[in-house]
């Protein structure tokens, strides 16, 4: 059965080319379009979408305020159209907050290289979305924007590391080039997370992109203001945003959240997010880490900032005392960063499918052998406390 989509914007042109790139693909069906938030939520209630596509600023009624109203009665996934601008970013999380799961640039050469990637990434987002409901309303929620398609293949984090980070001669071509057979076996059995493996841990990395930011969200508002170690975040999502997004955190949480800059020391109790359209490196020692933030233009690497390429310096800086976390998203992106983890002996959790908003990089890593455990997000705080012994 085809997925239905209530397109909502005031631009007839927009409406019009949203409708023929989506017409596009068999498996999604444009039921109807509105041109105000009025009638989006009168629509909405009445045609019962599958997923909506909305806009932000619309006359009688706008984006922000239709989502709340839709909200209330139907928790139909909502896609956001935004401007990638600062006040773009606010009006954003704003939506989001309001309990929308995605959103993307309202300019389509923001998407992808050419419009035909872009159409393909617009289509594939609307059918990812679609096939999960919102886990509900929280105090902040938002999502990621990804340039990235089904069919994206991305290079091992060995290939990647080395683009980006020249002269780290500590990975070598051994630990950088092997793919251990982890990959080729069935999934591990997965231990039980609600007693403490024993393991010592210096560091706490989460990777993830379609739904991430709610999840991180829930996970780091409840981490108390002791906690004892540092969190580095890499989360898929542009420039524009990761700021805002940081910002709007750290005054939800105990613990301090802040956008990662060059050459920031890791100190215990603060998050580092990692900015957007960069690629963030873990370097030094055991005892004295710090981040690299690193200006990327390299076409061969899809996501930046990627999970694989963070992970992978930290397998280099911390080796086995790495507590790796990849949460929902599209794609595979953490995989390969995972696989380097797991050689040094770190521990690497996952997102269980049921709390995902989009179950692709917590499938990728379980699917490859590479899961210690599977949690669900509502746990995976607590589970976090109760592995480092921090009440």
């Amino acid at each position: 059965m085809a997925i239905k989509v209530l397109i909502v914007d005031d631009s007839s042109f927009f409406r019009r080319r949203l409708t023929e790139i989506l017409s596009a693909d068999p498996e999604l069906d444009v039921i109807d379009t509105a041109n105000n938030g009025r009638e989006a939520v009168d629509k909405a209630l009445a045609l019962k979408p599958d997923v909506i596509t909305m806009d932000i600023e619309m006359p009688i009624l706008d984006g922000i305020s239709a989502v709340r109203e839709i909200m209330k009665v139907q928790r139909i996934p909502i896609l956001m159209f935004s401007s990638l601008t600062h006040e773009g970013a606010k009006a954003t999380l704003d939506a989001l907050d309001a309990g929308a799961v995605d959103f993307l640039p309202k300019k389509f050469e923001d998407i992808a290289r050419d419009k035909h990637e872009a159409a393909d990434v617009l289509r594939e987002r609307v059918r990812a979305v679609a096939r999960r409901r919102p886990l509900g309303r929280s105090t902040f929620s938002s999502s990621a924007l990804a340039r990235s398609t089904s069919s994206v293949t991305t290079r091992s984090a060995s290939d990647t590391v080395r683009a980006l980070a020249e002269g780290n001669k500590s990975l070598t071509a051994r630990s950088m080039l092997e793919r251990p057979k982890l990959s080729e076996r069935a999934p591990m059995s997965v231990r039980s997370s609600s007693i403490a493996s024993g393991k010592e841990y210096k560091l706490v990395a989460i990777g993830t992109s379609t739904g991430g930011p709610v999840a991180l969200q829930r996970i780091l508002t409840a981490l108390p203001a002791t906690f004892p170690l540092p969190i580095i975040l890499i989360q898929h999502m542009p420039a524009a945003f990761t700021g805002a997004f940081a910002q709007r955190l750290n005054t939800l949480s105990q613990i301090e959240i802040k956008e990662a800059e060059d050459n920031d020391l890791l100190r215990p109790g603060v998050a580092y997010l990692a900015p957007g359209g960069k690629q963030m490196l873990v370097e030094g020692t055991e005892g004295q880490a710090r981040l690299r933030i690193k200006e990327d233009d390299s076409p061969r690497i899809t996501f930046k900032p990627s999970v694989d390429i963070t992970f992978a310096t930290a397998a280099r800086v911390f080796n086995d005392k790495v507590l790796a976390i990849v949460l929902t998203g599209m794609g595979s992106d953490g995989r390969e960063g995972a696989r380097l983890l797991k050689q040094q002996g770190a521990t690497v959790w996952a997102q269980d499918e049921a709390s995902c908003v989009v179950y692709g990089m917590p499938q990728a890593i379980a699917a490859a052998g590479l899961m210690d455990a599977e949690v669900s997000l509502n746990d995976v705080a607590s589970k976090i406390l109760v592995e480092l012994k921090h009440g």
